[in-house]
């Protein structure tokens, strides 16, 4: 029987309070030793390669002289993306750029912008390691003026880029860009009129970055692998399985997945229905469900009610207006710990959601390139994960033979003032839209390779 998760022990925690962020010395020390070994849990030996690294180069040695100021906006489909970038920055950039003349006036560096929840399911190890790697927290739901100042302060002053996925977490598709968030636009927009009104002519640049995993031939056997642990999950066995065509073992494993949701959200649908349209009604069957359970109004676009309820769950298990126990009594502190329990289980519905969202993608065929039904059925897992009640931290990695961070050319900010000043809605529509178009290029000359 596959269980994924561990029952939760239902009790409350006062809020998780960070450190203010700065780089640490011994914090770098550490990362380089045991960075290496902590990336092979996502990307095992894989060899790394720069494509469009000129963009790289050329936006860090403008960041670090203090000429411009850069924000990394970088794709975020898989959940190492962060880790491996911040290690390559600090520990292969300066040695890459060097090989083609290029080099910088400091050590290279990047901080990297992350939502308060990583520290929370991270564990004791991110709440170490992240502020004293200068990373900052941001809330996605509320409103955060400090951390928003802190962000904009470290972006102006400068030297390290900042780092941030647009698309506000793991997005579960490489070749696809399903969701942009308008978020990184406007941070860069503000700081550039922030700069301009003091006088200071220091351009505000976004670097755009995708990162593409390529697999060999432990991909296929782990692929293979993988397709039975989730036929197993789904009571789909017997022999000769490995002799079905890859897309009806596919086809297979997710109806079956999506039924069962089907059957706990008492869903009623036709046959002739997509898996699109099915999905969708689980989605939003899903959100209402954790809704009603968190008390609250369906109100807003369904990314805002996504994030309420997601918000609501960890405020009820982490109390953010509680420092401590000690002067509760044992009733108050038993009912703050059901509540904490229940949102645990509202929380399963929120996993369910974040996921399926991106699953509307069609099926790989036969004759789809290796890397496509890796994904997949990574995700197929996912679904199934999700599911039974599992989260992101579940999810399997196959290791790939390489990886490729591809790069595509900067977007300044600053020479488009003008019109921002004019229509910020429009300025920002636009440049969200150049940076969606630099991500398909991207896309588009990662699978040249």
């Amino acid at each position: 029987m596959y269980r994924p998760y561990k029952r939760p022990t239902a009790r409350a925690s006062p809020n998780i309070n960070t450190k203010e962020p700065r780089v640490s010395r011994l914090v770098i020390f550490l990362c380089k030793i045991f960075g290496r070994l902590y990336l092979f849990l996502f990307f095992g030996i894989a060899r790394i390669v720069l494509q469009g690294e000129r963009h790289i180069f050329e936006a860090f040695k403008r960041a670090l002289a203090g000429e411009r100021r850069c924000i990394i906006a970088f794709r975020h489909p898989n959940g190492g993306e962060p880790q491996l970038l911040g290690w390559f920055f600090l520990f292969k950039l300066r040695r890459h750029a060097a090989r083609k003349g290029i080099r910088f006036v400091r050590w290279p560096h990047a901080i990297f912008i992350y939502s308060y929840e990583v520290i929370r399911w991270g564990g004791w190890v991110a709440k170490f390691l992240m502020p004293n790697a200068g990373a900052m927290p941001i809330h996605h739901a509320k409103m955060d003026t400090k951390g928003m100042a802190k962000i904009y302060k470290t972006l102006i002053e400068g030297p390290y880029p900042l780092a941030l996925a647009p698309e506000g977490h793991i997005s579960y598709t490489t070749d696809a860009v399903p969701r942009l968030e308008p978020g990184v636009i406007r941070i860069g927009y503000q700081a550039a009129e922030k700069i301009a009104e003091k006088g200071e002519d220091c351009p505000v640049e976004i670097l755009p970055l995708s990162i593409h995993s390529r697999f060999g031939s432990w991909g296929k056997l782990t692929l293979e692998w993988l397709i039975r642990k989730i036929e197993k999950a789904c009571g789909i066995t017997g022999s000769g399985r490995r002799k079905v065509p890859f897309i009806e073992r596919m086809s297979q494993i997710r109806l079956h997945i999506l039924e069962v949701n089907e059957e706990r959200y008492q869903i009623k649908s036709e046959p002739s229905d997509s898996f699109e349209l099915r999905l969708e009604r689980v989605i939003y069957a899903a959100l209402e469900t954790a809704e009603r359970m968190a008390g609250i109004k369906s109100e807003g676009d369904f990314s805002f009610r996504k994030y309420k309820v997601h918000q609501i769950c960890w405020d009820r298990i982490y109390l953010p207006d509680l420092d401590s126990f000690d002067n509760l009594s044992p009733v108050k502190r038993n009912t703050i710990d059901l509540r904490a329990g229940e949102a645990w289980y509202i929380g399963r519905h929120v996993e369910l959601i974040d996921f399926c969202w991106y699953f509307r993608i069609p099926l790989p065929n036969a004759d789809s390139v290796l890397h496509k039904k890796i994904e997949y059925a990574q995700n197929l897992w996912d679904f199934a994960n999700r599911t039974m009640g599992g989260a992101i931290r579940n999810r399997v990695s196959i290791f790939p033979r390489k990886v490729i961070i591809q790069a595509a050319p900067t977007i300044n900010l600053t020479e488009r003032l003008p019109s921002y000043r004019e229509n910020r809605k429009a300025a920002i529509t636009t440049a969200l839209s150049d940076l969606e178009k630099a991500y398909l290029d991207c896309i588009t000359e990662a699978n040249k390779i």
